[in-house]
């Protein structure tokens, strides 16, 4: 079986619903599956295609035919550089796929080695189905897609959608808040979205009244991808007080694990909930996160020497510590690569800047290592401030609230913070 089969059977059961709606683009899951087709006689068989991926109505034609036509899927960043994209082509055609292979999803890792993610047919119906139960997915939902789709967490929500006949609906991104605004006017039922960490702040700052405006419609809110703050988790929990608001564990490599919904009145910060159906989360000795079940990706594509070192026994060793608490919920407390060693004490960067976050002054920030003449590294704060604020009221405002080693000993104000393409902080940037 692959994925598409949902799609055919969409086709059959509800022809007349809306599939997708992108722009003026509004397309009947009958209509979809036969535009499918179409260009499915169009592209390549048993072949792996790279292309680039677009917030488009013709990227999903395209991503559904080439399976349907037995190829993999290669969908690459929209603006990555042709060299990149010319090396990731060179690449695919020197060795072939396993059997059952869909996709491979190139990501870069902390060494900024880029790595090819296989991911299977049955890993793709395992990520389906574990949203839709650990979430809710319904036959009446509209599922605004603001992310890249070459990306897992974009990309992955197109799976509960089909597999339940809903609707999904394509933005621009968050480029234009007013897009996303635009998509919630559209006469469907309720609504959900993912969003990373980084545009749920944007939203909140310049836009939380008018998303209050629409509380009654938004069924659910999915984060991920990065660690969401505490006090931006208590304030969308206070703008849509009666929405499910998950923050979701997942990677390339895993596929979606686990959810926890933290508008459950206790809201636990770097609570990302119990294990989906098809998934199992085994803490390792050194406290760190390895997961199992049918979610996994094959491997790294022409690295066997890397996959090797992550996949061992079906499991995926990640890098993240955590670990599961008395309800069986998983806690995550940082990666291994994010880690820094002062004083000797280790510090999980993503504390610091939560707390900082939490300071109504400080829009954004990154806490990394530096250079100490005693300690050797000490902790700095790279801040970005909407209104005036000292270092010394920042300092003592994260002394009231961590420990002591915790506590930043330089601080710098900046314009912004170096993010990726999907939102996640850029610490390889600050590392150089």
């Amino acid at each position: 079986m692959i994925f598409e089969d949902f799609l055919k059977r969409d086709a059959e059961l509800y022809p007349q619903k809306t599939a997708v709606v992108c722009g003026s683009n509004v397309v009947s899951y009958s209509e979809l599956w036969q535009k499918v087709l179409e260009k499915a006689a169009e592209l390549p068989k048993n072949e792996i295609v790279v292309f680039r991926a677009s917030q488009s109505l013709d990227f999903l034609l395209t991503y559904f035919a080439l399976h349907v036509n037995g190829s993999v899927a290669v969908p690459m960043e929209k603006d990555v550089p042709e060299e990149s994209f010319q090396e990731v082509k060179d690449l695919v055609t020197k060795s072939k796929t396993p059997l059952g292979s869909a996709d491979i999803l190139f990501t870069t890792g902390t060494t900024g080695k880029k790595k090819g993610v296989i991911i299977s047919h049955e890993t793709i119906i395992a990520d389906g189905e574990n949203l839709v139960e650990g979430q809710g997915f319904t036959h009446n939902l509209a599922f605004v897609i603001t992310g890249p789709f070459n990306h897992i967490g974009s990309l992955s929500k197109i799976y509960p959608v089909i597999i339940k006949g809903a609707t999904l609906i394509i933005t621009e991104g968050m480029k234009n808040v007013n897009d996303f605004f635009s998509a919630l006017d559209l006469g469907f039922e309720k609504f959900a979205t993912f969003l990373v960490p980084s545009a749920i702040r944007i939203l909140l700052q310049f836009s939380g009244e008018r998303l209050k405006n629409y509380a009654s419609k938004i069924d659910f809110i999915e984060t991920g991808a990065a660690a969401i703050s505490l006090s931006d988790m208590k304030k969308l929990c206070e703008v849509l007080p009666q929405s499910r608001l998950y923050n979701t564990y997942a990677s390339t490599e895993t596929g979606i694990i686990s959810t926890y919904n933290f508008n459950d009145g206790r809201c636990f910060e770097g609570c990302l909930g119990r294990p989906m159906s098809r998934s199992k989360i085994v803490i390792t000795d050194e406290g760190l996160i390895s997961c199992q079940g049918k979610t996994l990706m094959s491997g790294y594509f022409s690295d066997p020497e890397l996959t090797a070192k992550v996949l061992k026994n079906n499991t995926v060793y990640t890098s993240d510590f955590g670990r599961l608490d008395l309800e069986g919920m998983l806690r995550l407390s940082g990666r291994i690569d994010d880690v820094i060693n002062t004083g000797g004490f280790k510090v999980a960067p993503t504390e610091v800047e939560s707390v900082a976050l939490s300071m109504p002054q400080i829009s954004d920030c990154i806490c990394v290592a530096a250079p100490h003449p005693v300690l050797g590294t000490a902790l700095k704060l790279i801040y970005v401030a909407d209104v005036a604020v000292t270092k010394k009221e920042i300092a003592l405002y994260i002394k009231s609230r961590l420990e002591s080693f915790k506590v930043p000993f330089y601080y710098e104000q900046a314009e912004k913070i170096q993010r990726t393409f999907n939102g996640k902080i850029d610490r390889k940037f600050y590392r150089k």
